[in-house]
């Protein structure tokens, strides 16, 4: 029987591992969700209300990652105040486990 050194258990988490302290350091893009939703609402004028619309544009327009692109595409269409924005991108990067690696929102 052949042996292989290949552990599919054996995983490495997102984010980068600190040299000296073995933990793991946030992305480059942490908080770029939080800039994204503080922009939006700076620009709203429907009273305190974006659309998923306003969201894309403004993300395609930041240029964000793909995995921050992807919050935004799995948000729910329609019209946002921002405690419910904010509700429904934490349960998408949370159920995706992004929360360490690119921060929640506020």
């Amino acid at each position: 029987m052949t042996s292989y050194d290949y552990n599919p258990f054996a995983y490495e988490p997102l984010g980068r591992k600190a040299p000296v302290t073995g933990s793991y350091t946030p992305a480059p893009e942490f908080g770029e969700l939080q800039r994204l939703v503080d922009e939006v609402f700076e620009a709203s004028a429907a009273g305190g209300t974006v659309a998923k619309l306003d969201l894309v544009m403004r993300a395609e327009i930041d240029d964000m990652a793909a995995d921050l692109q992807e919050v935004i595409d799995l948000l729910p269409g329609g019209r946002y105040d921002r405690h419910r924005l904010c509700d429904q991108m934490n349960s998408i990067i949370t159920a995706h486990g992004w929360g360490y690696l690119y921060g929640t929102v506020e």
